[in-house]
């Protein structure tokens, strides 16, 4: 939604103001978006590997979706944690084996869709539940381990973004380019009459103003954009994190889902009401 408003009054105001005084048809210069954009794509296939690339191209829906999690996505996962942390509380952490090893069939599980539907949310939990199985109780070197793993996420997160981002920051030094290319061919027809002349060296100062406005319009706001979905979406995990670790403190299922709840941002945060009327309505 922001997205599109956003490029609209971009749009707007930039083409939108030239347009009351200037010709638009001099700013459709094929050759200097294809030099752009060209070498602001070789330039970002040169310097990122292939995750990079894959990454890139899946997450630019995001810019407009924005944050995949909305408080709802959390409630349900509050509700997730204390489901099975109550079942660990009861029956032992062994009784969790049968729900972890198989998340798809799992009765827990299955009560909550959305979080069953998400893969690596779903691996992520019980992959760390498999280990409390297996025998581990230093919450404190699980912790470590978690960490890890979610710098790991953040920063294969950060690369994706830092492309985009490299690449928005290239763009005014290519519109360069372009211009410069078009200056030679202006020099190359110095004989030409004005009119002709000055539709080439307009041409060719095109080049300097779409590098400049692709970059800090469209491609480094989109970046930034990506960057905080990112960021946004990374509280989720991190939520699993505290409410296991809690688990492993041998707090009570209610206090480790509060805990998890506390590390959530504002806006997603559901109140302590909110939660507490939730799980009274789980099913059993």
């Amino acid at each position: 939604m922001f997205f599109i408003i956003g490029f609209l009054v971009v749009v707007g105001a930039v083409i939108g103001g030239y347009s009351i005084h200037g010709d638009l048809g001099v700013l459709w210069q094929p050759i200097e978006f294809v030099i752009i954009f060209g070498g602001a794509f070789g330039a970002f296939l040169i310097a990122n590997p292939k995750p990079v690339v894959t990454g890139l191209a899946k997450s630019m829906a995001l810019v407009v979706k924005g944050p995949k999690y909305n408080r709802t996505s959390y409630e349900e996962l509050l509700g997730v944690l204390f489901t099975v942390f109550k079942l660990a509380k009861t029956k032992g952490d062994l009784a969790l084996e049968a729900h972890v090893e198989a998340p798809d069939t799992s009765p827990i599980f299955m009560n909550f869709p959305s979080f069953q539907n998400d893969h690596h949310a779903v691996e992520f939990l019980c992959d760390y539940l498999r280990v409390l199985t297996l025998g581990a109780s230093n919450p404190h070197e699980v912790e470590a381990v978690m960490e890890a793993e979610l710098d790991i996420h953040h920063a294969e997160d950060a690369a994706i973004s830092g492309a985009m981002l490299t690449m928005g920051d290239s763009m005014p030094a290519l519109g360069i380019v372009a211009a410069v290319l078009g200056v030679i061919v202006t020099m190359g027809s110095i004989t030409e009459p004005p009119e002709i002349l000055g539709g080439l060296i307009g041409a060719a100062l095109v080049g300097t103003f779409a590098g400049i406005l692709l970059s800090y319009g469209f491609v480094t706001p989109m970046g930034k954009s990506i960057e905080a979905t990112f960021a946004a979406d990374s509280f989720y995990l991190n939520c699993i994190k505290t409410a296991i670790i809690a688990h492993m403190q041998g707090y009570a299922p209610q206090i480790s889902v509060e805990f998890a709840r506390k590390t959530l941002a504002s806006n997603v945060r559901p109140s302590f009401a909110e939660v507490e009327e939730m799980l009274d309505n789980l099913p059993s």
